[in-house]
């Protein structure tokens, strides 16, 4: 029976300042409420200030960034394009809406990001077999910065080009560069449960001034430069909305605080929870790289403890705390099951001993002494 006596602590909800009303009020007074307008070439301006890449074109979703990213890379049918498989599955779908296949590759065990040493083999294997692969997509896991310098490195050796889903890890940096500035394309998700969030939405970002101007034009149904609807090439609907663009004009102006409050509470899990059997904290943090923490994730070692991620996640249910279960590996889900894997147990055990806990930056450390108190209860 789930607990009544204190209200829901969920995984990693909106939070909203003042400052996004500002820019709501503005654009209905000025009746911007169309797709185009000031908040959103304000929005896609505050990403390119502060990630220093030189253009950006927000969209409706992470997805749709990723989608459009692939395509200004020439992936289209018949083609390869290596992807972790420890990530979430909006990273592989848009490889299979351009008609190409995934590739999946293991995690390391530190950042549990794409493994180094599993990408040089893939690339290698799937040269040997005729079949270069198009693109490499890298993702930084729960905002943590994957070994850039390693993987980057195997990519150009091999001269296959970079999309970088940063879609969990604005605010994250590698030496002290931001994160999804890395590659040929960047990505950034701002849903509901990102450390940004305009509601629903994404962007792209790239320094190519030509890929800009592409990406915009297929975000907004491919319309030919005539003064009727002319049209030579598919397009899509993906450009964010100018209230929505409002909403995340004014995150904007709180990510590094965010970011800091994300950082402390996983500083606080860790001081709290330490002295936890068979419990541990990860990812790690590779030389050079600040996480923004997105989301506090927790291993639970059977060889040290019998309390599971499933045993614990239905026990935190009963004292209305929300947690989740880490990614199940994309070379474990059905839709994937006949695509190529290299390596494997890293992730899926990553998967199998795992548990993501609340880290919403509205949260008190009362209700993190909750939360706490709930998990020490369970062993």
């Amino acid at each position: 029976m789930r607990s009544q006596d204190h209200d829901r602590i969920y995984l990693s909800p909106p939070h909203l300042g003042r400052h996004e009303l500002n820019y709501l009020h503005k654009a209905i007074e000025d009746n911007w409420v169309a797709p185009a307008g000031p908040n959103l070439t304000g929005f896609e301006r505050d990403i390119c200030e502060y990630t220093g890449a030189a253009h950006c074109v927000a969209l409706s979703s992470g997805t749709a960034a990723i989608h459009l990213g692939l395509k200004l890379l020439g992936v289209g049918p018949g083609d390869e394009v290596l992807c972790p498989s420890f990530t979430f599955v909006a990273t592989a779908n848009p490889i299979v809406y351009l008609g190409a296949s995934p590739v999946f590759i293991d995690s390391e065990a530190e950042t549990w990001n794409l493994c180094p040493e599993r990408l040089r083999e893939a690339m290698e294997d799937r040269i040997r077999l005729g079949r270069r692969p198009k693109a490499l997509i890298i993702v930084h896991l729960y905002g943590m910065p994957c070994k850039l310098r390693e993987i980057l490195a195997v990519a150009a050796e091999f001269c296959v080009p970079v999309l970088e889903d940063a879609a969990e890890a604005l605010g994250s940096r590698y030496e002290g560069q931001p994160l999804g500035t890395f590659g040929t394309v960047g990505v950034f998700s701002f849903n509901g449960n990102k450390i940004l969030t305009t509601s629903g939405g994404g962007a792209l970002v790239t320094n190519h001034a030509d890929w800009d101007q592409k990406a915009r034009f297929w975000a907004t149904q491919a319309k030919d430069p005539a003064p009727y609807y002319q049209h030579s090439e598919i397009g899509y609907n993906y450009r964010l909305s100018n209230l929505l663009a409002g909403i995340g004009r004014g995150q904007m102006e709180l990510l590094e605080d965010r970011v800091k409050r994300r950082r402390e509470i996983y500083g606080w899990y860790q001081q709290h929870l330490n002295g936890v059997s068979g419990l541990s904290f990860g990812p790690t943090e590779p030389t050079g790289g600040r996480s923004n923490r997105w989301l506090t994730c927790v291993l639970l070692n059977p060889a040290e403890t019998t309390v599971t991620p499933e045993r614990l996640r239905p026990h935190l249910e009963t004292r209305n705390i929300e947690s989740r279960p880490l990614w199940k590996p994309l070379h474990l889900q059905p839709l994937f099951a006949n695509a190529p894997m290299y390596g494997g147990e890293v992730c899926t055990t990553l998967f199998e001993q795992g548990l993501c806990l609340p880290s919403g930056t509205a949260m008190q450390d009362s209700e993190l002494q909750r939360i706490a108190e709930a998990i020490t209860g369970a062993f």
